[in-house]
């Protein structure tokens, strides 16, 4: 089996090592084009890149795949397969037209819950017990092809957006590894989604990282963890921006203004609409992440206002 396989970030990096390891046929890797970087600006390979870079598979990186040329280019490989994991570029109908078996695609939700550009974080800011990956037909509506093959993940309660992202980016390759074996012998069932049960991961923008502290504890601990690694939740001490990497709900009720510190046995909680916010991780800008017995061992908070 002939595949192309497209992708750009780390998380579809497990998937295309899996191919390899497998003794795959990749043929081709497509990849989005290399960006400027770091303070010189230098153009930085995608870690797809660097994969197939190292595994001397070809590496195409077109700006969209709609002219005739990018056609001509994805049709000389012949491929009997694309496999999609986080590529970042809506494919045009005429390439998923290409490929004899067509296209399948690695999506880091149990679809139909959670469509779109950030499930991995939608999931874990809205208190889903449990996620997972499905492997889905491509077709030309977002994530909306039918599901090959899922695998799930019970969300722990201290799991993190980075944590699924690694955990997720791995059960990714293990289920992509299922689909294509099946597929070799031609016993792929396709189940249709239901459009009922649709719900939608909106990108994250940076300003929801702003702590509102009159929301309940409960909800700020999902927006920490769900924005942790990025943008990384965060408020305002002493007209500074205070990140918040780690934090948890205690349902302690508090007669403390939202917002406002008490510090007790080196514990640091913040008061909010609901229970207690008890911060175990922070950041200052210029400085490096700190475990807030560290934070408090330098800055007297106590009564301080937050936001």
């Amino acid at each position: 089996m002939k595949i192309i396989f497209a992708g750009t970030p780390d998380f579809a990096v497990p998937s295309l090592q899996r191919l390899i390891d497998a003794h795959y046929d990749v043929c081709a890797v497509y990849t989005q084009p290399d960006r400027p970087a770091g303070r010189g600006r230098h153009a930085q390979f995608s870690p797809i890149k660097e994969l197939a870079l190292k595994h001397a598979i070809p590496v195409i990186q077109p700006l969209t795949l709609k002219t005739d040329e990018d056609l001509q280019i994805l049709k000389s490989f012949e491929a009997d397969l694309l496999v999609v994991v986080a590529y970042g570029m809506i494919l045009p109908q005429s390439a998923l037209d290409v490929p004899k078996l067509g296209c399948v695609n690695v999506h880091g939700s149990l679809l139909p819950r959670w469509r779109g550009a950030a499930p991995i974080q939608r999931a874990l800011m809205q208190g889903d017990a449990k996620t997972g990956i499905t492997i889905m037909r491509i077709v030309h509506k977002l994530d909306a092809g039918d599901m090959l093959h899922k695998e799930e993940y019970n969300i722990g309660v201290n799991d993190t957006s980075s944590d699924l992202h690694d955990k997720l980016a791995e059960l990714g390759a293990i289920g992509l590894i299922k689909v294509l074996t099946n597929l070799a012998v031609g016993g792929v069932s396709a189940e249709p989604q239901d459009e009922s049960l649709v719900t939608y991961a909106e990108k994250l923008t940076k300003a929801e990282a702003i702590i509102e502290w009159t929301q309940s504890a409960s909800k700020l601990a999902l927006k920490v963890r769900g924005l942790n690694a990025w943008p990384v939740a965060q408020t305002l001490y002493n007209g500074s921006v205070l990140r918040i990497w780690q934090a948890e709900a205690l349902d302690i009720d508090s007669e403390l203004k939202p917002g406002m510190v008490s510090v007790n046995h080196k514990n640091m909680d913040v008061a909010t609409g609901k229970g207690l916010l008890r911060l175990h991780e922070v950041q200052l800008p210029g400085g490096k992440r700190m475990s807030t017995q560290a934070f408090l061992n330098a800055h007297d908070v106590n009564g301080a206002l937050l936001g």
